[in-house]
């Protein structure tokens, strides 16, 4: 195709050639360019496309896209066209790259997300389960519906995983092309506050999103700059959807609506009693949610520990899922929300709910009789926290967790993970998670500064599969041991390099299951 068809909706300058040439392909890696591709420049965290124009020139592209002015021109502001790194070529510039690289994608693969119902899920905590529920439903109803998310991509046609919760706007614009030619009709998409910042969505109409809560956390160098940015690039998502569903219950849904065009509703928790109904007044004198929970109970039937309540408001019935935890009724009430609003009937979705597990959350493994175990990717302050009172729920002799954290992100998670393992945890064992490029060593020493702020009881053993070899060693019968942090990953990244590491198969290991 034309290059002019893949600019038709980018703001945009030709600065040198005509846009009226021949594509073969669109891209964004330089090490992807062939003969006759354009090549879009993206500035990134680690490194920017600007600085490969000379290998994208080399490996034949016809043209490329750059930001204002790309710094090989030596400071010429607008581009001048003149470096020898684009000698021969065509050379767009346009004010965002990264916009123009999602608005490009989507002509290029045919705007399939007019051919599809997109839902997307924000906020710090539950994007995943939200996700998984909310597809389960659409299934259950008769939709073929495509994941896009934290643990694969599910087109219909083939499942991969993906590297980032969203992936770059031309890999979603690939995968949404091949739902909608594979019969797919709807689309559950998990959507990262650096996916809207980076403009990964943008161009895409959403029928419905949803924003789960709002906690602190992707603070620092190669996130967000605090929490006010942090919160705006959330709300982004509620100015391209059509309904959206908001936790009713938490303190920041108000600034996260507040100017949107969308339609609202909201779902929370609340203690009225059965007799009253939507609209009605609580304790606290607050309107009633229109999905509104209450009746909480527990569930353990020796195999699986679940949780279940009451819904009244524009859904009636009884939310029972096999997962722990009271976060996970406000997943299944998100979820409820979205389809109701959908037209899902809400014994179809109810029903559907009970048999979604999802993996690395809340995830039982196979452990001895005498104990359980559980992996879960609460990865920060926020998640680890609701995981270890979840548990608490359920009565354990010990509560005992395993976690590390992240190189390369921001010291304070290390901080205040610790404290929470401390406050929470009967026993916490610290050890190793992705150390990235930092020295191991100096992520456990932050999280240890964490934890002694506390009265926890702890010990530190770097290596992971002796961490978890040790809990079970360690165990007292009626233990729940936690292993926190990776959820599903199935490796452990070190230097640039991913080695397998699955915390699944380091149970079965040292229990021999």
């Amino acid at each position: 195709m034309k290059l002019s068809h893949l600019l038709r909706q980018v703001t945009y300058r030709v600065v040198k050639g005509t846009k009226d040439i021949e594509i073969r392909a669109l891209r964004c890696d330089s090490r992807l360019v062939e003969k006759g591709d354009v090549f879009v420049c993206i500035k990134g965290y680690e490194t920017d496309g600007h600085r490969h124009l000379s290998e994208a020139s080399e490996r034949g592209a016809s043209a490329v896209v750059v930001q204002e002015s790309c710094p090989r021109c030596r400071g010429c502001t607008p581009c001048s066209g003149r470096c020898a790194s684009i000698e021969g070529l065509a050379v767009i510039s346009t004010a965002d790259t990264r916009r123009a690289l999602a608005k490009m994608a989507a002509a290029y693969y045919g705007y399939p997300a007019e051919e599809l119902r997109i839902i997307g899920i924000t906020g710090t905590k539950g994007k995943t389960t939200t996700a998984y529920l909310i597809r389960e439903g659409l299934l259950a109803a008769g939709h073929r519906t495509g994941l896009i998310g934290t643990v694969q991509i599910d087109t219909g046609k083939r499942v991969l995983s993906c590297g980032n919760t969203t992936p770059e706007s031309l890999h979603i614009q690939e995968y949404l092309r091949e739902m909608a030619d594979n019969g797919c009709d709807s689309v559950v998409m998990e959507v990262s506050s650096q996916a809207l910042k980076l403009q990964r969505t943008a161009g895409i109409f959403f029928a419905a999103g949803v924003f789960t809560n709002l906690g602190r956390d992707h603070i620092g160098p190669g996130e967000h700059a605090d929490m006010e940015e942090y919160l705006q690039c959330k709300r982004r998502l509620f100015f391209q959807c059509g309904i959206a569903a908001g936790n009713a219950d938490d303190a920041c849904l108000a600034r996260i609506w507040k100017g949107t065009p969308c339609r609202k509703v909201t779902y929370g928790i609340v203690p009225w009693e059965s007799k009253d109904q939507r609209g009605g007044r609580g304790p606290a004198g607050r309107c009633m949610p229109d999905y509104a929970a209450s009746e909480i109970i527990y569930t353990d039937d020796g195999d699986v520990l679940g949780v279940g309540c009451r819904v009244r408001g524009l859904a009636a019935g009884e939310l029972r899922l096999s997962m722990p935890g009271l976060f996970n009724i406000y997943n299944g009430l998100a979820a409820a929300a979205v389809l109701g609003s959908l037209g899902i009937p809400e014994s179809v979705m109810f029903q559907a709910f009970e048999k979604v597990r999802v993996p690395g959350r809340m995830e039982a493994v196979p452990s001895p009789k005498d104990c359980r175990v559980l992996i879960d990717y609460a990865h920060n302050a926020m998640s680890l926290a609701q995981s270890l009172k979840t548990l608490k729920n359920y009565h354990p002799a010990r509560l005992v967790v395993i976690f590390g954290c992240g190189g390369n992100r921001s010291r304070e998670r290390r901080f205040a993970m610790g404290e929470t393992a401390g406050t929470y945890a009967d026993f916490t064992i610290i050890t190793t998670d992705n150390p990235r490029f930092e020295p191991p060593q100096d992520i456990i020493a932050d999280i240890e500064c964490g934890i002694r702020r506390t009265d926890g009881r702890y010990i530190i053993i770097d290596d992971r599969q002796e961490a978890v070899g040790c809990a079970v060693r360690m165990r007292e019968p009626g233990d729940v041991i936690l292993i926190a942090g990776k959820g599903h990953e199935t490796y452990q990244e070190i230097q640039g390099v991913r080695y397998p590491m699955d915390d699944r198969e380091l149970v079965r290991k040292c229990t021999q299951i």
